[in-house]
């Protein structure tokens, strides 16, 4: 489970990683950021990064109706990284968002 911070200006609760036991209470809030790794290659992060963005997009699409990679063309992806407030994504992460909608459960 993750800490969910009540706003993003809250500076008491910097833990990322709640302690086991504790309850996200509002899922539908931000949780509170942790800095990644230091020492990694460069190529490392640029698809840690791409990984993330396109999950919140495919929960995003999912999340507005579109279930399918079909239904999911790089315009309708860039379309709903507008609305959500994500930079525009490449053809490499909308390629990534239609993979992580297809994946077997």
């Amino acid at each position: 489970m993750l800490a969910a911070v009540t706003s993003m200006s809250d500076k008491r609760n910097h833990a990322a990683v709640p302690k086991k036991g504790d309850v996200i209470d509002h899922a539908w809030r931000p949780l509170a950021k942790q800095p990644l790794p230091a020492g990694r290659p460069r190529t490392w992060y640029i698809s840690h990064n791409r990984r993330l963005k396109a999950m919140r997009l495919a929960i995003a699409l999912l999340d507005s109706g579109t279930f399918s990679p079909d239904q999911a063309t790089n315009e309708t992806i860039r379309e709903t990284a507008e609305v959500i407030g994500v930079h525009w994504p490449s053809d490499a992460t909308c390629r990534m968002v239609r993979r992580l909608m297809a994946a077997q459960r």
